[in-house]
């Protein structure tokens, strides 16, 4: 598919819930779905693959029928192969594998087709995009990582716009529109270069909790913003 400048695609703010109360996450999701986003992330941390721990899938699957936003499981864990199903069944729709975590990548994405949701692959700032090269007939989004993963409240990491602005050149010489997410320090200082280099998805934790207008005011503001850098793209 062929990046024309001057077509939109569909401009997506996801917030990460990982900055939320949990101890009311489902109220934390219905004010997010009030304000306006696209989708709801939830950051799956094992303790091992990153250095955290957050929610499991039953905790999620407490929260779906609170909001009719799409769920995405962005699973920051090791071997995820064996969890697939449960993130699934708790009503993930879109799920995301570490291309550094998957030892068959192929096989761990057909799977997730399988299931009934949409693969989707992150890399690491330090991951090359080759590992997607043989993978895009599976794939329904990239998620270029702006941080290290693991830890909310980072700073973004600018050097990481070429390698966001490659990976939407990967992705359009596929036969079907692939989805670019980035995730990591996103706010209204750093959106719209992530959205100028190419990414349609933008997810937002710290910015949009902490945003002094509200919620609804930081989604308005981040779509705006990243529509006008894309609009702007050369």
């Amino acid at each position: 598919m062929t990046d024309l400048p001057g077509v939109l695609p569909d401009i997506l703010i996801a917030p990460s819930v990982l900055p939320a109360d949990f101890s009311r996450l489902g109220d934390e999701c219905a004010s997010l779905e009030a304000a306006g986003v696209d989708r709801i992330q939830w950051d799956v941390m094992d303790g091992r693959f990153v250095p955290n721990l957050t929610f499991g899938a039953d905790v999620i699957a407490s929260c779906r029928d609170r909001v009719s936003v799409p769920f995405e499981a962005h699973l920051m864990i090791e071997q995820p192969d064996h969890l697939l199903a449960s993130f699934v069944n708790a009503g993930c729709s879109i799920i995301i594998v570490h291309a550094e975590a998957c030892l068959h990548l192929h096989r761990t994405l057909a799977a997730i087709r399988e299931l009934g949701a949409s693969p989707a692959v992150a890399l690491n700032p330090h991951t090359p995009i080759d590992s997607l090269s043989h993978v895009l007939d599976l794939l329904d989004m990239v998620l270029v990582m702006t941080v290290n993963p693991g830890f909310g409240g980072q700073a973004y990491i600018p050097t990481m716009e070429p390698k966001v602005r490659a990976t939407r050149q990967l992705l359009d010489t596929a036969d079907h529109w692939i989805d670019l997410e980035v995730d990591g320090g996103i706010s209204a200082a750093t959106v719209a270069g992530a959205a100028r280099a190419g990414a349609n998805v933008l997810i937002s934790g710290s910015a949009m909790f902490k945003h002094a207008g509200g919620r609804a005011a930081a989604v308005t503001e981040l779509r705006d913003l990243a529509r006008a850098a894309w609009a702007a793209r050369g």
